[in-house]
């Protein structure tokens, strides 16, 4: 069986997160510890207790749920003798999710990843004044669908495709009144469920521009070697590996959208028939479930699933 590993986006996160694997495993404490000394602030302690709304910020999840994933991957290497070059086929993230498979994978080294992923959180959240931007998901729509939607009540205003989760699920993003209209359209349309996200900013659609040039830059100065697996990425759905090409595919990744379940088939048609989700909650095993029932899925986020997982090798 062809081993895939994905690594969960924003939403994931939840006070407590990575604290068993702290205090299981030495190599996760000095992972946490790192990305600590990396952003100069405690995102430790804030990952173990919270509170929820302070872990739930942009510039606070990103780097929390990355620092999550490349514990697990450091445990398994570390503590199992994992080897991800020689057993993993594929990697892929969810939006954030994209730099942890990178780091994991060993383009990035941890402290460059998490303070990209600050930056990238701050930018994006500052990319569009509060309450001019929104997200809205439509439950039980196809993303043919949702961009018929988005093309009908845009009206002149950006409302975009942000994440083709699969299963049913898009996510549409934009202009706030625009995105008010494609709910309202949404539901003229028969689809089963449409609804306001409660998010800070509209993400994955043109008006994250100014996130992507900031981006841009910071990604041209950063250092990235050749990931030892080949990443799908998210706005291509196809495997990368040459640094350059990821580069400009992130900078795209901040305005374009998250191809998930195009990922997904990708890996799929690759030959993977086993999918791991490395990190924080279980939202993309859910996922998969929908957009790959013929695959078998797991999550690996604690010191119970570690070695459940090693056992099954």
């Amino acid at each position: 069986m062809s081993l895939a590993f994905v690594f969960p986006g924003q939403g994931s996160q939840a006070p407590g997160m990575g604290r068993d694997l702290a205090d299981a495993f030495a190599i996760a404490r000095e992972t946490f510890e790192e990305v600590d000394d990396a952003l100069g602030q405690k995102l430790s302690r804030l990952m173990f207790e919270g509170p929820a709304e302070e872990l739930t910020l942009t510039a606070n999840a990103q780097p929390a749920l990355m620092a999550v994933s490349v514990a697990v991957s450091r445990v398994l290497a570390k503590e199992g003798g994992f080897d991800m070059s020689r057993q993993v086929s594929l990697v892929a993230g969810h939006s954030l999710g994209e730099y942890s498979a990178l780091t994991a994978a060993g383009a990035f080294d941890l402290a460059t990843a998490a303070r990209l992923l600050r930056l990238r959180g701050d930018s994006m959240q500052a990319a569009v004044p509060p309450g001019e931007g929104a997200m809205a998901a439509l439950l039980g729509a196809e993303a043919a669908q949702a961009a018929a939607i988005c093309a009908e009540a845009g009206q002149g205003e950006v409302l975009e495709v942000a994440n083709d989760n699969g299963g049913g699920q898009v996510v549409v993003s934009g202009a706030k009144a625009a995105v008010e209209r494609a709910v309202e359209a949404a539901k003229a349309a028969g689809i089963k469920r449409a609804m306001i996200l409660p998010v800070s900013a509209p993400f994955h659609c043109a008006m994250m521009a100014p996130a992507a040039r900031v981006m841009e830059e910071a990604l041209a100065k950063a250092a990235m070697s050749h990931p030892a697996v080949p990443v799908v990425a998210n706005v291509t759905a196809a495997p990368v590996s040459d640094p350059d090409v990821i580069r400009a595919l992130l900078v795209q990744q901040v305005t374009g959208t998250v191809r998930w379940r195009e990922c997904v088939a990708a890996m799929v048609a690759a030959g993977c028939t086993r999918f791991a989700e490395v990190g924080a909650g279980k939202v993309l095993t859910g996922l998969m479930k929908r957009n790959a029932p013929e695959a078998t899925a797991l999550a690996i986020n604690n010191p119970a699933d570690i070695e459940a997982f090693l056992k099954s090798l």
